[in-house]
């Protein structure tokens, strides 16, 4: 094995057990403490918190801005795609050539949708001004990680460049804003533990 795949892994390694870390914490906090008297179906609450209160018709943030909208969930496409690629590559997998200029198109699409949201942040003031060094390094890592993914898809030598910017993200990853990937299921949960005690999620019209 190569030098560049014991260095992912060790950084997947290091990833891996910072985030176990941080999901035993979450989980030894258990669920949210509310001394009101309970209103509603907590179960039904929790599950709209993750579908139906996720669309964008309920979210001012999405359909107030629909092609940011959908440039971001092209942008989450391409990172699932290229972290599943990622798994094949470390097994050095082969793919039909089809397959590769298929997900080649898939990562060039949701790359250039990275580099649009970045772009966004940067020039509109109001985006500027909420954000802060991280939020720009979590985004360059992952469109950078996309791109690189997409390179292995053409040549097999790009391998040394691309383990080690892969090592960079999983180091970074447990750091940063990069932590929603965990830190996601839990923010729900609680959204719909909260408006689900007091009967308000999900209401009849929904």
């Amino acid at each position: 094995m190569t030098w560049y795949k014991y260095l992912v892994l060790t950084a997947l390694l290091i990833c891996l057990t910072s985030l176990a870390y941080h999901f035993i914490r979450l989980i030894s906090l258990g669920a949210p403490k509310d001394y009101s008297r309970k209103a509603g179906d907590l179960k039904l609450a929790i599950a709209y918190s993750f579908l139906g209160a996720m669309s964008p018709g309920k979210k001012e943030s999405a359909y107030l801005h629909l092609p940011t909208y959908m440039a971001g969930l092209l942008y989450h496409f391409g990172t699932f795609t290229a972290i599943a690629l990622f798994f094949l590559f470390l097994v050095s997998i082969d793919l039909t050539v089809s397959i590769q200029w298929i997900l080649i198109c898939v990562l060039a699409v949701s790359g250039l949708s990275g580099c649009g949201i970045l772009l966004k942040r940067m020039t509109v003031k109001k985006l500027r001004s909420l954000s802060n060094p991280d939020d720009y390094i979590s985004n360059l890592l992952v469109t950078v990680f996309q791109f690189f993914t997409l390179g292995m898809l053409v040549k097999e030598s790009f391998a040394p460049i691309y383990f080690l910017c892969v090592s960079l993200l999983l180091l970074y990853l447990p750091l940063g804003k990069l932590k929603h990937s965990l830190y996601f299921f839990s923010a729900r949960y609680h959204l719909g533990f909260f408006y689900g005690w007091r009967g308000i999620w999900p209401s009849r019209k929904m």
